[in-house]
Parts: C-alpha cells; sequence; structure tokens
C-alpha cells in the first residue's frame, strides 16, 4: 500500500481518484490547492503525488518547482487542457508522468501503478547491487538511489535516474527510445518520444550545471551514454 496525495481544486476529481485508487489498495489523502499541498507534504512525506496543473493560490507547476528542490518524490501531472506545452514543462520541472483530463480511472491507476513499481525497482536493484556503477567522472549509486558527477551529488528523479542508469547499462551502445521506456518504465508502458526527449533534455540540464554532459543525441536512432572522458563536449 502507498501513502498517495492528491491535488485538486475540483472536488469532484478528487472523490473519483480517490475512489479509484483506494480500490486499488493506496491511501490516499487529498488537498484543494497547492499550498495546502505543500503544507501537507512537509507534515508527512507521500509516496507519490497526483498533481493537477490548473489550481489557484499555487498551480502545479509551482508546487512541482518547489517539490524538486527537497525531493525527489514520483509526480503524476493531471493536466486539463489538450496543450502539449503544459505537459512538456511539467516534465522539464521534473514530474515523472501525465495522464489528460478527461481520463480513465483505470488508466490513472494503471500510470500510478507504474510510477510506484519503478521506484520500487529502484529500491529492489539497490538492495541487490553489489555496488556503485561507476563511468568515468559518473557515479550511480542503486542503494542510495544516489548520482555524482566528478564527486557532486546530481538530484535525479526517479524517472530521470531509471533512463540514465539504463543507458549506463552498455556505454556507447545507442538505445532508441523504445527500448529507454522499455527498460526504464517497464514493457508495455506507452510513453511518446516527447515525453522521453522532455526527461533527457532534464538530465542534461541537470549535469550542464557541473559542467558535464555524458548524453549524446544519436540523430534519427536515440540516446547512448558518451564515452568515459568525453563526457564534457557537445550537446
Amino acid at each position: 500500500m502507498a501513502k498517495i496525495l492528491v491535488v485538486d481544486d475540483d472536488p469532484h476529481i478528487r472523490e473519483v481518484v480517490r475512489f479509484a485508487l483506494e480500490r486499488a489498495g493506496h491511501a490516499v489523502r487529498e488537498a484543494g490547492d497547492g499550498r495546502v499541498a505543500l503544507a501537507r507534504l512537509h507534515e508527512s512525506p507521500a509516496d507519490l503525488v497526483v498533481l493537477d496543473i490548473l489550481m489557484p493560490e499555487i498551480d502545479g507547476l509551482e508546487v512541482c518547482r518547489e517539490l524538486r528542490r527537497k525531493s525527489e518524490v514520483p509526480v503524476l501531472f493531471l493536466s486539463s487542457r489538450d496543450d502539449e506545452v503544459d505537459r512538456v514543462v511539467g516534465l522539464e520541472l521534473g514530474a515523472d508522468d501525465y495522464v489528460v483530463k478527461p481520463f480513465s480511472p483505470r488508466e490513472l491507476v494503471a500510470r500510478v501503478k507504474g510510477l510506484l513499481r519503478r521506484s520500487r525497482r529502484s529500491c529492489d536493484a539497490a538492495t541487490a547491487s553489489p555496488g556503485p556503477l561507476q563511468h568515468g567522472r559518473l557515479a550511480m549509486d542503486l542503494q542510495r538511489h544516489r548520482c555524482c558527477w566528478n564527486g557532486e551529488a546530481v538530484a535525479l528523479t526517479v524517472t530521470e535516474f531509471g533512463l540514465l542508469h539504463s543507458l549506463c547499462g552498455m556505454p556507447g551502445k545507442v538505445y532508441t527510445r523504445d527500448e529507454l521506456v522499455e527498460r526504464a518504465y517497464g514493457a508495455g508502458h506507452h510513453i511518446t518520444d516527447r515525453t522521453v526527449d522532455s526527461h533527457v533534455r532534464r538530465i542534461r540540464e541537470k549535469f550542464r550545471r557541473k559542467g558535464a554532459n555524458p548524453v549524446e543525441t544519436v540523430y534519427g536512432l536515440g540516446y547512448r551514454l558518451r564515452e568515459a572522458g568525453s563526457e564534457s563536449e557537445g550537446r
């Protein structure tokens, strides 16, 4: 059972989401706006946050921005507009996935299940891991869900960590977006190329702050981890 915070200014939406998630076995709390959501998360952490974008007081994008300053809790956005810009901006801020309103409760539960599975899989891999992965100046410690560049911590969300770890599986190998989705999200998960690209851009932005760029685009194919020693070159 996961502890989930549902944040939406529409009581009906909160009721639908709560019913679906509780039926799936989760413990659900609610918040009607962003300010209340941040206060509730400060009082008691959640395992996952379902977050509406358009809300009074503090909107979902700002809530996500605040969360990412100190937490890597998985975030699933609810977008009330069929506007890809909203969703991409949300992903750029560090959200892990999104569902567009009106949505199927079954789809939402499936997305939540996928996010929680990735988070738990990361923990399971950490338990089974013999030690940190090292590639040049890049180090990934699965046991602590910690990524470092040249000894400095780089804070990654569950999805970002999973994508980078997938690339670390074979440095230099080109992974298509579909392969990355299957490795990081799991088989049968339908994620658009734009979503993968958004996560990769965010990974790159975080490493650029350290003067590095370990992920290389292979145009027309996908992405690969640069060879050790060349991680500070190119875009």
